[in-house]
């Protein structure tokens, strides 16, 4: 909880411009962590859920560039073609979507359509699925 928190913190605080003044109080900043707790609680019932959950796994681009593995523990890494671990972060899904919040505070969502992932522009296949094979036939 304190290192989502600090991120938080440290990403609401990134731009100390005097024409910005929107950063979380100490309080605001808690609750939104207690809401992400909560909600990330609720959606997954814990590390037993999401080590079954039927999204956790590796997500591909279909050129293989950006790969997104979602783990059981809800955290996630992101590789970028050569880039190992270029984003990591936690993940919540409700449903077919899902919300990001990577390690430097940045958010994102997405949404799921059997194996295929569309999420912020990219779409994504499961690695190995059907999908992810008609998507890559082209490319061989």
């Amino acid at each position: 909880m304190a290192v989502c928190l600090a991120a938080f913190l440290a990403a609401a605080c990134a731009d100390n411009s005097p024409e910005r003044d929107d950063t979380p109080t100490m309080a605001e900043a808690s609750r939104s962590e207690e809401t992400m707790n909560d909600s990330a609680t609720s959606r997954s019932g814990g590390s037993e859920w999401a080590a079954e959950h039927p999204y956790v796994g590796m997500w591909v681009t279909a050129d293989g560039h950006i790969r997104q593995e979602l783990l059981p523990d809800g955290r996630y890494d992101e590789a970028r073609g050569n880039r190992q671990s270029a984003y990591t972060g936690r993940y919540w899904i409700t449903g077919d979507r899902i919300e990001y919040r990577d390690d430097t505070g940045f958010s994102a969502d997405g949404e799921f359509d059997g194996d295929v992932l569309h999420h912020a522009g990219y779409v994504f296949y499961r690695e190995g699925s059907l999908a992810h094979r008609r998507a890559t036939e082209g490319d061989e």
